[in-house]
C-alpha cells in the first residue's frame, strides 16, 4: 500500500505547484501589464520592482492558496478516474477512506505551508505590496485613511487630526481633549502637528492650550511648540491595511490595543487573525470535496469535473467574500464570518464523501 501511497501524494503535491508555477506567471504578466504605464511614469527603479513583483508573487499565491489546491486535486483525480486507476485500486479491495489517505497527507503539507506563509511570509509580502502600490501606482495617495482621524489612546485623552500626510508625518487640524471624572480638564488645538523623528518629539504650529476652571479658563498661545505626548505617531495614521502586515503576535497585541480604543476596525482586523488558521482548515474541507466530486469516471471526462469544481470554488469565495463584508460594516462576528464557509463546505465534504463511499 506505501506504493499507492507514495504515487498518489507525489502527483498530489507534483500538480499542486504545478499549478502555482503555470497560474503565477500568468497572474505577474497580466499584473504587470496593466500597472506598467504608471511603473514607467513614476521612472520607478528596476529593482523596486522586483521587489514589488515577489511581494505580488507571495501575496498572489497566498490569497489563492485553496482554489489552487483544490483544482489540482480535481485536475489529477479526473485523470486517474478516466484511465480507470481508481476502479482498479478500488476494486483490488482498497477502501474509499484508504484511498483518501494519501490526499489528507498531503493536504496536511499544504496546510503546513499555509500556516507558515500565513504566519512569517505573507504580511511581509502584503506590506511590501501595498506600500509599492500606494508610492507609486496610486498617484501619490496615502496607504491612510486619511481623512478625520478620531480615536482614544488612553482612559482620559481623546485626538483627532482632519487629515495626516505619512510620508511627511505631518497632520492638520489636530486636536487633544484631556477628560478626568467625565469632565473636560484641558483642550489642546493645533493648525499641524507634525512628528520630528531624530528628536522624537512632536512639533505643533498655532498651539492654543485652553485649561478648563470653574470660573475662568486660562489660554496659552504660542506659534509654535516642541513637546512630548503619551500616543504614539502610528495612533494618527490608522493604517487600512494594518492587520495584514503583522505578524500573528503583533496582531493580537494591536487587536488588543484597538478595542481598548474602540476601533471602528476592529472587525477587519480580526477576520485577518482568524483567517490565517481558517485557511488551513479549508485545505482539507477542499481536498476531500475535491476527491468525491472527481473520483467518478464521468460521461463528459475531465471538462465536467473542472466545471463542477469551478463552480463550487465560486460559490466558496462568494460565501468567504460576502460574509467578511458582513463582519467589516456592521456587528456580525468575525469568528463566524470567518468559520461559517467551512463550516457549511465540511458537511458537503462529509456528504459527498458519503456519497462517493457508495
Amino acid at each position: 500500500m506505501k506504493v499507492l501511497d507514495w504515487y498518489i501524494l507525489k502527483r498530489y503535491l507534483f500538480t499542486f505547484f504545478m499549478m502555482l508555477l503555470l497560474f503565477i506567471p500568468i497572474a505577474i504578466t497580466v499584473h504587470l501589464a496593466e500597472k506598467i504605464g504608471k511603473i514607467l511614469d513614476n521612472e520607478v527603479p528596476l529593482n523596486a520592482v522586483l521587489i514589488y513583483l515577489l511581494d505580488f508573487t507571495v501575496y498572489f499565491a497566498h490569497l489563492l492558496f485553496p482554489l489552487f489546491l483544490f483544482l489540482s486535486v480535481i485536475w489529477f483525480t479526473s485523470k486517474l478516474a478516466n484511465n480507470t486507476e481508481i476502479v482498479a485500486f478500488l476494486s483490488s479491495g482498497v477502501s474509499f477512506t484508504r484511498f483518501l489517505r494519501p490526499y489528507l497527507i498531503g493536504a496536511s503539507v499544504v496546510a503546513f505551508l499555509s500556516i507558515i506563509l500565513g504566519l512569517f511570509l505573507a504580511p511581509k509580502a502584503s506590506e511590501g505590496f501595498n506600500d509599492f502600490s500606494y508610492k507609486y501606482l496610486k498617484r501619490g495617495k496615502s496607504a491612510v485613511d486619511n481623512i478625520n482621524v478620531f480615536r482614544q489612546i488612553n482612559d482620559n485623552d481623546i485626538i483627532y487630526v482632519s487629515s495626516f500626510d505619512i510620508k511627511n508625518n505631518l497632520g492638520h487640524n489636530f486636536t487633544l481633549e484631556h477628560f478626568e471624572e467625565n469632565q473636560l480638564k484641558y483642550k489642546i488645538s493645533a493648525k499641524t502637528i507634525k512628528y520630528l523623528e531624530n528628536d522624537t518629539v512632536y512639533r505643533l504650529t498655532n498651539y492654543v492650550k485652553r485649561d478648563i476652571g470653574i470660573d475662568v479658563d486660562l489660554l496659552e498661545i504660542i506659534p509654535k511648540k516642541d513637546t512630548l505626548f503619551s500616543f504614539e505617531v502610528d495612533d494618527l495614521i490608522p493604517v487600512i491595511y494594518a492587520a495584514e502586515t503583522k505578524m500573528y503576535n503583533d496582531l493580537k497585541n494591536f487587536i488588543e490595543k484597538e478595542e481598548s480604543r474602540g476601533s471602528s476596525n476592529v472587525g477587519r482586523f480580526k477576520l485577518v487573525l482568524y483567517r490565517k488558521w481558517s485557511l488551513p482548515v479549508s485545505v482539507f474541507i477542499l481536498t476531500i470535496i475535491a476527491v468525491a466530486v472527481s473520483s467518478i469516471k464521468r460521461r463528459g471526462g475531465m471538462g465536467v469535473n473542472l466545471a463542477v469544481g469551478i463552480c463550487i470554488a465560486m460559490v466558496f469565495v462568494f460565501f468567504d467574500k460576502v460574509f467578511g463584508v458582513m463582519a467589516e460594516q456592521s456587528d456580525f462576528p468575525p469568528l463566524v464570518a470567518v468559520w461559517f464557509p467551512n463550516f457549511i463546505f465540511g458537511i458537503l465534504a462529509a456528504y459527498l464523501l458519503y456519497n462517493a463511499k457508495r
